[in-house]
């Protein structure tokens, strides 16, 4: 009779199971290239951040053989240049310090695995599940400041989700900007997604309204609203972007199910205070992230996440359809830290 190492015994071979595991297996191995292309997009959109970032780390590490209060500080500049923001690396340092002081951290190596550790759980600790409606449509609202991207956003968010086999509709009530609905309209095009829309200058309540009524009729599985770029001062586009949030839940129970912020990586922490004014007026539920691949600050995705809240949901990694990437935790740390 064999029995396992922890005295259970085995199971006995069964066909029907082999093949199970052996489709799993094939599964895994289909699915391993899509994960390697995504490691390696992220790798690639962070590479500003990671160059300074490494060179930087890697002079503290390669000079650390016991961690004492100066390599400590030191690794604090390091948190700071990267925009990560004084809150988070406060944080870190913090949680470090007293590792060490515990159980003692043994060199430059073991010190830069801890910190990856410390910065995967920054983020996973705002990680959060997208809710899901009891029926369709999910409505997605896209809000932000004029000159984040956020209606080209919008339209590599459609396609994203047509790449998942979702049917999408797109609502056009950026109604303010010249040319707005012009552009998403070629977004759609790319996308391939119907698209609702209104007059420039016309009511984006309304458009929001007749979306809202098409989105049911056609069972369509997401509604992704465009709203129009509002500086945050701005009393009452805020008060108007409330008054779409109501129009939606009037008509689908729970919406908008998403209010996704759309900031820009580069404006790193100026952006910061806009955010918490939109956060407030909007509802935001998560962060899309412009133009990652652009800037050599990339540690804001930390700052977000300490000073917001807020999970950032997406990355956007170039101008092609295709470069809005769901963010993930793991392979970002990983790509930035090496």
């Amino acid at each position: 009779m064999a029995f396992s190492l922890f005295g259970k015994r085995k199971a006995e071979p069964d066909a029907g199971n082999e093949l199970e595991t052996s489709r799993e297996v094939a599964a895994a191995q289909e699915s391993e290239p899509e994960k390697r292309g995504f490691f390696d997009r992220m790798k690639q959109a962070v590479t500003r951040t990671r160059d300074s970032f490494s060179e930087s780390i890697g002079s503290v590490l390669a000079l650390t053989r016991e961690v004492d209060e100066t390599s400590l500080a030191e690794l604090e500049a390091v948190l700071l240049a990267a925009d990560i923001g004084n809150a988070t690396a406060r944080t870190v340092i913090e949680n470090l310090r007293q590792q060490g002081l515990r159980q003692g951290i043994e060199g430059g190596e073991e010190l830069k695995r801890l910190l990856k550790l410390e910065l995967k759980a920054v983020l996973d600790g705002v990680a959060s599940e997208n809710a899901t409606p009891a029926s369709a449509p999910e409505v997605v609202m896209m809000v932000g400041v004029n000159g984040t991207g956020k209606t080209t956003t919008t339209g590599k968010l459609a396609a994203y989700y047509v790449s998942q086999g979702r049917s999408v509709l797109l609502c056009a009530a950026d109604t303010f900007r010249a040319a707005a609905i012009e552009q998403l309209e070629v977004w759609a095009t790319r996308s391939g997604v119907p698209i609702i829309k209104t007059k420039t200058g016309g009511d984006p309540s309304a458009a929001l309204y007749d979306a809202c009524t098409a989105a049911k009729a056609r069972s369509s599985d997401v509604l992704i609203v465009d709203t129009a770029g509002r500086l945050h001062t701005k009393t009452d586009l805020m008060k108007e972007l409330d008054k779409m949030r109501r129009t939606a839940e009037k008509l689908v129970p729970g919406a908008p199910h998403q209010t996704l912020l759309v900031m820009d990586a580069p404006t790193g922490q100026n952006g910061l205070q806009q955010a918490r004014l939109f956060t407030e007026a909007a509802h935001v539920t998560g962060i899309v992230l412009t133009k990652l691949d652009g800037t050599a600050k990339g540690g804001i995705v930390l700052a977000i996440a300490t000073e917001l809240g807020l999970p950032v949901k997406f990355v956007g990694v170039g101008e092609k359809i295709e470069d809005l990437l769901p963010f993930d935790s793991a392979a970002f740390v990983d790509s930035m830290v090496k």
